[in-house]
């Protein structure tokens, strides 16, 4: 693949900001999990992030799972999406717990169990407003106590995500919800829960402010570990670094060219209608890196004077006029990521991944 664009992921960062996160949070009573679903679990981070002293791990995809226990990755795992009901005999194979809503889904989840000689660990997961998955609040003691039937599943807390669809933002009120549910349900079926599970990133600025509910003890943490950044709070966390991964593209033409195409304007290759300012002729810049390798929405260019104009499948469009430096042929364009142009490049074959940091500097396609 040489040639190909490069994914460069500095694994010591990784390890520095996994302990940053998990230093903060075990001094406010909180375990860290770390979320692996945004890099597709490429074993070399989780590493990083096991070195960093993370205290389990956790993806929404059971390929992952399975992969990271064929690598011999031994902490526990969490499975962080509803488990469908065709996949339940992998769930309780591969992962301690898994995070539910639907006790279809749980009663498939324990005749697996019986079928392993296992005890299947649930987290109940509890809608406080951001509308993704989870019973509702006034629904959760109900549930709960139809956990009693199943002698080969363990209720072993409460658990909410925010931020992901609603972008609703955690706060202190809707967290305590989540704590006083965990009381009733304690109350209600006497017995203990472990985990009072507090959502993921965007939680870490209720520690930053000193705003966590007493109770809450887990958080499930990928961006603020990988990216050093908090989508939903808009913020760079000041404590990371933000840098740990860098995308790289060759360039292939570069070319003085009028700012507005010539023509009739149809519909691009992706069914959309292309809308042009006109701003006269400009240097353009065009690499080796589309739509197919990564989220172009995702991607900035390291250079703030360069700016992406758009991309097709294969070809990244940079305006490169007010560059300070001189842009040829052949040289190589830097570009930070977003969660969402990391998301996507991880999963790229078309993509080498470049690792520093570590044991050693190394790659793989």
């Amino acid at each position: 693949m040489q040639g190909s664009p490069i994914l460069e992921i500095d694994l010591a960062k990784i390890k520095f900001n996994t302990s940053q996160v998990v230093e903060r949070c075990h001094r406010k009573g909180i375990e860290v999990i770390g979320v692996t679903k945004g890099f597709s679990a490429i074993h070399q981070i989780v590493s990083a992030m096991v070195a960093g002293g993370i205290d389990g791990l956790a993806d929404s995809r059971m390929e992952n799972i399975i992969e990271l226990r064929e690598k011999g990755f031994t902490q526990p795992i969490t499975l962080l999406r509803i488990p469908r009901l065709s996949n339940v005999m992998k769930v309780v194979q591969y992962t301690d717990t898994s995070i539910n809503s639907e006790i279809s889904v749980i009663k498939a989840l324990a005749q697996a169990a019986k079928q392993f000689k296992k005890i299947h660990q649930v987290i109940l997961m509890v809608d406080v407003g951001d509308l993704r998955e989870g019973v509702l609040q006034e629904n959760v003691l109900d549930m709960a106590k139809q956990f009693t039937s199943f002698k080969e599943i363990k209720l072993i807390g409460l658990g909410t995500n925010m931020g992901c669809f609603g972008g609703i933002l955690p706060s202190s009120h809707n967290l305590g919800v989540l704590v006083e549910l965990g009381h009733a349900v304690e109350n209600e079926l006497n017995l203990k829960l472990e985990i009072i599970s507090g959502g993921g990133t965007s939680t870490l600025l209720l520690i930053d402010n000193e705003q966590v509910p007493a109770g809450v003890n887990q958080l499930r943490i990928g961006e603020g570990i990988l990216l050093g950044t908090d989508t939903t709070n808009s913020r760079k966390i000041p404590w990371l670094h933000h840098d740990a991964f860098q995308l790289q593209a060759e360039v292939i033409e570069v070319k003085s060219k009028p700012s507005v195409p010539t023509g009739t304007i149809g519909r691009d290759a992706f069914g959309n209608i292309p809308e042009f300012i006109d701003l006269g002729v400009r240097k353009r810049a065009i690499v080796s890196m589309g739509k197919q390798d990564v989220n172009i929405k995702g991607i900035q260019p390291v250079d703030k004077r360069l700016t992406i104009m758009g991309a097709s499948s294969d070809h990244l469009i940079l305006d490169i006029e007010d560059s300070e430096y001189e842009i040829k042929v052949g040289d190589v364009i830097a570009f930070s990521l977003a969660y969402s142009g990391l998301l996507s490049v991880s999963d790229s074959r078309y993509v080498r991944k470049l690792f520093k940091g570590g044991s050693g500097s190394s790659d793989t396609t």
